[in-house]
């Protein structure tokens, strides 16, 4: 099988649940010491609130916060992001929440902090992490390194945190503006103290009771969000069904691993193994970076028609295997503040796990899998209690010895003004989740982006991000935003791909040969755009997917080594930023030579000893190859997307 999902495609689910209770705040009221940031135009100061309220004179936690003071705030607001996870720091995205709440700002001041435990708010962190080994003993280190102070990094403690700045800082009252996670801490804050809560902002919504650890949302959504990718004629060529064949593979992944040689990004080649868990994550992955989902649709068809490679690389690269990352986490965390034992600490503590709280990980695992074995099989969309209990929190919190009572139910959301985002293809909070804050908010608008996954603000794939931004500026001009204008999928699913030369969808053995060259520049090009959407910066290499890699550059060009999209046939040479491309091809079936690939369409080289030389739009074969050129947005638009995108 593959390796066990990275810890941070677990933070990548937000998935937690929490506990608000209406405690004081336990300072007085008073303004907060602000001083210049090394960032221009924020300023900068410190608040020390208890560790645990309960004792006040105790351990103190200081949080760190940056403002940005609005020229003029006559109802005294401040604007307060609560970024994801549980774990991601918020300081660090700060220019990118003034960005994107710019129209909320212009008369209240931005409020941005490191929640307990992350970042500069004393980030926690465990030796346990950076080590290997089994995830249910590494949590349960974690959890004995920290100590009994694990209790204390719940979303009801972030919840007065939010409260005493609010306090300290003198405000009449917050718009509280969450992503993933922080809609958690943002609806607890809003039922904790309604009278202080002036709107709020929910993007990609885990609700009040936070989400369930089964995952029971995510499989039935599935289906689909897989639907509406293929709408109408969307997959011609990748599939006729995408629904009977995702219900067709996830039923024979429950029985046997597909198995097959997968190519990774140093060129070399394994043998891999995947099973139902590793679709899953497959899906969710797709959230983040819309290249897999793209391909996922034909990837399914051509396993179930024999041909394994396109899934397995698929599920290499949701796993994050074709980078350098860490074998545990997926990642480093790094100076940014992200912290995966924050991760734990907030989840374990606080997930309505199906387990008695005091038992040892024999007895929860035989209360969790009984509970998932009583799911109806209506709740698991095509999947098995298996991947309800494997593909969520529960691996990673079965060990997690817990410090706190267990949750006490949440409480009602109040009528405050509402505007809630969510992406058509987000299936880490799914659209169908978000819909039910309409229910419990009398009045609040719900926002669904169209070909956008999780963190709409960040993730929209419409043209400039329009349906965002637009729902953003009405809400906070008083009025309510309507829903998103009619828009293409810039990431559209691609088409099976081809077995062989044979099965190449040319006429002619030229037309074959060039449009092998130009599907397998598009190829590598899609695999670097995905992985840069994923991680935030271009990767150094990408794998082929029969063979050979490509070698990425700083400017987004690159070079094929030896590179194969169609099995045997080799295509190497290099392409430009603009997708203009330079290579020599050889075997498999197709005529040896070299060829210019202008992105424009036009085609000049020799074939076979021939000489070709075809116009811009002289044929369907430049017609292939400006498709391919176009198919794509550019290296340059990709990096433009802010760092929102990772969060949890």
């Amino acid at each position: 099988m593959l390796a066990r999902r990275p810890l941070r495609s677990a933070l990548l689910t937000g998935a937690v649940a929490t506990l608000v209770c209406a405690i004081a705040p336990a300072i007085a009221s008073a303004d907060l010491p602000w001083a210049a940031c090394p960032t221009a135009g924020f300023e900068c100061s410190s608040l020390a609130v208890p560790l645990d309220r309960a004792n006040p004179a105790g351990e103190q936690v200081t949080l760190s916060v940056s403002r940005v003071k609005a020229a003029s705030n006559p109802s005294n607001v401040a604007v307060v992001p609560l970024a994801g996870g549980p774990g991601q720091a918020a300081l660090p995205l700060k220019q990118t929440f003034a960005s994107v709440m710019q129209p909320a700002i212009a008369n209240r001041d931005l409020l941005v902090f490191d929640q307990r435990g992350t970042g500069a708010s004393g980030a926690l962190s465990c030796k346990a992490l950076s080590q290997r080994g089994s995830i249910v003993k590494l949590s349960e280190s974690c959890a004995n390194e920290i100590g009994p102070r694990r209790g204390f990094f719940r979303t009801a403690d972030s919840v007065q945190d939010i409260e005493a700045l609010r306090v300290a800082g003198g405000y009449a009252k917050l718009v509280l503006f969450g992503v993933s996670y922080g809609t958690k801490v943002a609806e607890d804050y809003a039922a904790a103290y309604p009278q202080n809560v002036e709107a709020l902002v929910l993007d990609s919504v885990v609700l009040p009771e936070g989400p369930d650890p089964f995952q029971r949302s995510t499989l039935v959504g599935a289906p689909r969000v897989l639907q509406d990718l293929c709408a109408g004629t969307a997959c011609k060529g990748a599939t006729d069904n995408v629904t009977r064949d995702l219900s067709s593979i996830a039923s024979k992944l429950r029985k046997k691993a597909l198995r097959g040689k997968v190519v990774l990004s140093s060129g070399k080649r394994e043998t891999l193994a995947m099973g139902q868990n590793d679709l899953v994550a497959i899906l969710l992955a797709g959230d983040l970076n819309p290249t897999l989902r793209a391909e996922l649709p034909g990837s399914m068809r051509a396993a179930l028609r024999g041909d394994a490679a396109p899934l397995l690389r698929l599920a290499v690269r949701s796993e994050g295997l074709t980078t350098g990352l860490s074998d545990l986490t997926g990642h480093a965390v790094d100076e940014g503040g992200d912290s995966d034992a924050l991760f734990l600490a907030t989840t374990c503590e606080e997930a309505p796990f199906q387990w008695t709280r005091a038992a040892g990980v024999d007895q929860r695992y035989d209360e969790v899998t009984a509970a998932a074995q009583a799911i109806p099989k209506a709740q698991l969309g095509p999947f098995s209690p298996a991947a309800a209990v494997q593909g969520g929190p529960i691996p990673y919190c079965i060990g997690w010895p817990d410090a706190s009572p267990a949750p006490a139910p949440s409480a009602p959301l109040p009528a405050v003004r509402t505007l809630v985002l969510d992406g058509q293809m987000d299936l880490r909070t799914p659209y169908e989740d978000a819909a039910q804050i309409a229910q419990r908010i009398p009045g609040a608008a719900v926002v669904q982006v169209p070909y956008t996954g999780h963190s709409t603000v960040s993730a929209d794939l419409t043209e400039d991000s329009a349906c965002t931004k637009t729902a953003l500026a009405t809400f906070f001009a008083g009025q309510t935003p309507g829903p998103c204008a009619a828009s293409s999928n810039p990431y559209a699913p691609t088409r099976r791909p081809p077995t062989t030369f044979g099965t190449v969808n040319a006429k002619g053995k030229r037309n074959k040969t060039i449009l092998s060259a130009a599907s397998t520049i598009t190829d590598a090009a899609r695999q670097m755009i995905g992985d840069a959407l994923a991680l935030g910066a271009l990767p150094r290499h990408v794998a082929g997917l029969r063979g050979g890699n490509a070698t990425i550059h700083e400017d987004g060009s690159f070079r094929l080594n030896s590179y194969q999209y169609v099995k045997g046939v080799v295509v190497s040479g290099s392409v430009d930023a603009n997708r203009n491309a330079k290579v020599t091809i050889h075997g498999g079936g197709a005529l040896r030579g070299s060829l210019r690939l202008s992105a424009s369409g036009k085609i000049t080289g020799t074939l076979g000893g021939k000489k070709v030389s075809i116009s811009a739009s002289a044929s369907a074969a430049s017609a292939a190859v400006r498709s391919s050129a176009d198919s794509l947005p550019s290296v340059k638009d990709v990096l433009k997307t802010p760092s929102l995108l990772a969060t949890r």
